[in-house]
Parts: structure tokens; sequence; C-alpha cells
């Protein structure tokens, strides 16, 4: 298995409050460090790829699945674009 590093500098107080953390979950600050930054990158990515819609947009989409308007001319031109497209 191969690691990469991450360095990274701290203040003093930064580190200390770190180890103090690192210490209380029985972990090294490596340890610590480690699942602290990957915990807050899978939120982060989680936050982006996700879509929250309030109560009305909710029932709005719901609404549009269930009778969907018909396709404007736009649509249909799309379509026709990407049936010739794909036949190839």
């Amino acid at each position: 298995m191969q690691s990469s590093r991450l360095d990274i500098r701290l203040t003093p107080e930064t580190k200390s409050l770190i180890q103090e953390a690192a210490e209380l979950q029985n972990q090294t600050i490596t340890q610590f460090a480690v699942a602290a930054l990957a915990d807050a990158a899978g939120r982060v990515v989680t936050e982006h790829k996700q879509t929250v819609l309030t109560d009305r947009d909710r029932d709005r989409f719901l609404a549009l699945l269930d009778a969907p308007p018909a396709p404007n001319k736009a649509l249909k031109a799309a379509a026709k674009r990407y049936r010739s497209q794909s036949v190839r």
C-alpha cells in the first residue's frame, strides 16, 4: 500500500488542541487528523452532490413526474438530433 504525505503548518495552540482531542480518542495525531479530514471531505462532497428541495419544490417535481408537460419544439429538435447521432 502506497501512502501520500500531507504537510501542514499549525499554530502551537491548534496542534495542542488536536493532540488533546487525539488523546481523548485514544488515537495518534495522524490517525485523528486523517479521520477528521476524511469525515469533513465526505460531508463536503455529499453536500455538493445532493440537491435539497423545499416542500413546495418537491411537490412540484413529483407532480411533473406524474403528469409531464408535452414536449415543446426545442425538446423535439434535441431528440431528433440525438437520434440522428446515436444511429451511427
